[in-house]
C-alpha cells in the first residue's frame, strides 16, 4: 500500500513547480565559500576572538541571555571574523548589534524551548535573491 501511495505521489513532486516550498530561495552556503573559511586566523581576528570569548565567560553570565538572534550577536561576530576576515566581521558584527532589539522585523524566526528567536546567520549573500 505505501509503495503505491509513493508511486501515485512521486509524479507530482517531481513536476511541480516549487517543491521546497516558500523558503527554497534563501541562499546557503556554496563550497567555494566553506573552503574560503579554513583561511589562517590574523592577529586582529586572534584579539578579537579572546575579547568576545572573555565576554561570553565573565560578563554574559552576570547579565543573562538577552539577545533576541540566533545566533547570538557574540557567536555572530565570532563567527563572522572568522569566515571574512577581521575588517568585514567586525563590520558585520557592529551593523548585527545595531539591530539587536524586540521590534518585529523581517527576519525568518525559530521557536527553541517556546521562545521565538530572529534566526540570523553570518552568511555576506543572505540579502540577495
Amino acid at each position: 500500500m505505501k509503495k503505491i501511495f509513493i508511486i501515485l505521489l512521486l509524479p507530482f513532486f517531481l513536476l511541480s513547480e516549487d517543491p521546497w516550498g516558500k523558503d527554497n530561495d534563501i541562499k546557503y552556503i556554496k563550497k567555494e565559500e566553506k573552503k574560503s573559511f579554513k583561511k589562517k586566523p590574523s592577529i586582529l581576528s586572534k584579539m578579537a576572538n579572546s575579547i568576545i570569548l572573555f565576554h561570553q565567560k565573565n560578563f554574559s553570565p552576570i547579565d543573562g541571555p538577552r539577545s533576541n538572534f540566533r545566533p547570538t550577536s557574540s557567536r555572530y561576530m565570532q563567527l563572522a571574523i572568522k569566515r571574512y576576515g577581521f575588517f568585514k566581521g567586525y563590520i558585520m558584527g557592529c551593523d548585527r548589534l545595531l539591530r539587536e532589539n524586540n521590534e518585529k522585523w523581517v527576519y525568518r524566526t525559530i521557536k527553541i524551548d517556546g521562545i521565538e528567536y530572529k534566526y540570523d546567520p553570518a552568511v555576506t549573500n543572505k540579502y540577495k535573491k
